[in-house]
């Protein structure tokens, strides 16, 4: 590669790094509590607003990774592409699908501002859909497919990279959240279903899973439904 494209390459890494670091931060229970403790009259908009940063934020990550395609290292021909672009699709449509399993005024921060929500936690009860019986992050799984089933050049491989590994420590992340808000619930959840790749002889069953909800029911447990993933 030009001494340009070493740049971009060195500038990107860069970018992904602080991005994740910066949406790991605003996050974490730590900084919410924070905000929630200094700035209370704030919370009803934390939600909105750090979607509508990590939203905002990634565009120039987006466009520095595909201004300049090219070299490219791989492209998918023959039935290779069609595989991919039909697993690509099939992600595509599993994400649509998934949307209906979740409470989207919540996730996007709608709900908090509308109620007045001042509470650090996330209001949504824990819930299993069809797909969080087979994986505990769907959307993760779905986005790792997405980023994998495209061309490669050196930037998007390297934006690729930096997701799959995003991914991996934010679902840990997520879930460390998942247990505060569950406990021993999410605790055997974790044991009975995988994290980011379905794995067909592991998988909960609608009645496993009815009765592994049962005690959060039962208690009147609420916290995030798996929002973010």
């Amino acid at each position: 590669m030009t001494e340009s494209a070493w740049c971009d390459v060195v500038l990107l890494a860069f970018c992904w790094i602080a991005y994740f670091a910066l949406h790991s931060a605003l996050a974490s229970l730590a900084v919410k509590r924070r905000v929630a403790a200094g700035w209370p009259s704030l919370m009803p908009y934390y939600r909105l607003t750090f979607n509508v940063l990590a939203s905002l934020l990634i565009l120039p990550i987006l466009w520095l990774t595909y201004r300049a395609p090219e070299p490219m290292l791989w492209r998918w021909q023959g039935i290779g592409a069609w595989l991919a672009n039909g697993l690509a699709l099939a992600a595509l449509f599993g994400f649509w699908l998934s949307l209906k399993s979740y409470d989207m005024q919540e996730f996007l921060g709608l709900r908090q501002l509308q109620a007045q929500v001042r509470k650090v936690e996330d209001q949504e009860h824990f819930h299993l859909s069809t797909f969080h019986r087979h994986v505990r992050h769907p959307w993760y799984f779905f986005g790792l497919v997405l980023v994998w089933t495209r061309d490669m050049s050196a930037t998007t491989l390297l934006s690729s990279v930096f997701i799959t590994l995003y991914f991996i420590i934010g679902s840990r992340l997520e879930e460390k959240k998942l247990l505060v808000y569950h406990g021993d619930t999410y605790r055997r959840y974790m044991e009975r279903v995988p994290g980011l790749i379905p794995l067909p002889w592991k998988y909960l069953a609608t009645d496993e899973a009815e009765a592994l909800l049962k005690p959060d029911q039962d208690a009147g447990i609420k916290g995030a439904g798996l929002p973010w993933s």
